[in-house]
């Protein structure tokens, strides 16, 4: 099995992308400020489920989230 990405930068970069402060990230995803806070800085992983709308996300941002979907999720298609 293949180590875990670190999804640090991949959330900070998808918050940056989208516009959104870790509030407005949060309340997106369902999670709690702090919650994308500790993903950002590492500390905690994001839930398979915030995985896979974080993927959503991605997908629905076409092709200014392509890079990060190939880079993060490379067993897709």
């Amino acid at each position: 099995m293949n180590a875990q990405p670190d999804w640090a930068p991949l959330v900070r970069e998808l918050r940056d992308r989208l516009g959104l402060t870790q509030e407005k990230f949060a309340a997106k995803l369902g999670v709690t400020f702090p919650t994308i806070n500790r993903w950002e800085n590492g500390k905690a992983k994001p839930s398979p489920l915030a995985l896979q709308q974080i993927k959503d996300l991605l997908h629905e941002m076409g092709k200014n989230g392509a890079d990060l979907l190939n880079e993060f999720f490379p067993d897709e298609e």
